[in-house]
This record gives structure tokens, C-alpha cells and sequence, in this order.
């Protein structure tokens, strides 16, 4: 299934997180927290300004992006879990 995201939407798909601390402990599953970064897997055209001119997102697939921890909604594409959110729930691209 292709998903073409609209407006000023971006589909991340979320970066595996830390398996093992920096001191060695091992992170069960359960206790893992879900990565607040992911990589744009697409982006929309952007959103129309107040006269109607489109304007384009700053994000492209393939930015790696920090977003917030409770941004967007949770799909699954492919059988894979992917968010969907909107550009101003992006804090930041990581270079």
C-alpha cells in the first residue's frame, strides 16, 4: 500500500531506540520509551497561505527529525509503524 501524505503532513518512521545503556544495563522491551526521532519517509506539498498560495515544507524525505513524544498519530503501513504529523510537530532537523 503507497501513502501519499497531504498538506503540510510528513510520515516518520521512528529510529530503533537504545537497546543498552551507556553502562552496560540492558533496557527490557517494556521499559524501552519510544525514540522522539525518525526519518521522513514522506512529505505533502505544504499548506496554502491566508492567499492561497502554497507554501512549501522545510522537510524532505530522508531528514532524520526530532519530534515531540506525544506528536502525531501511530499507523501501520506495511506492517510497519510509522507517525503521521504535521510539520509544526517537528522540533527540529538532525544534521
Amino acid at each position: 500500500m503507497a501513502i501519499r501524505p497531504l498538506h503540510d503532513r510528513v510520515i516518520v518512521k521512528r529510529l530503533a531506540g537504545e537497546e543498552v545503556t551507556k553502562g552496560g544495563i540492558i533496557i527490557p522491551e517494556s521499559a524501552k520509551e519510544k525514540p522522539l526521532e525518525g526519518l521522513v519517509e514522506a512529505a505533502g506539498p505544504g499548506k496554502r497561505d491566508e492567499n492561497g498560495k502554497q507554501v512549501a515544507l522545510d522537510v524532505k524525505k530522508g531528514d532524520k527529525v526530532l519530534f515531540g513524544k506525544y506528536a502525531g498519530t501511530e499507523v501501520k503501513i506495511n506492517d510497519e509503524e510509522m507517525v503521521i504529523l504535521r510539520e509544526d510537530d517537528i522540533l527540529g532537523v538532525i544534521e
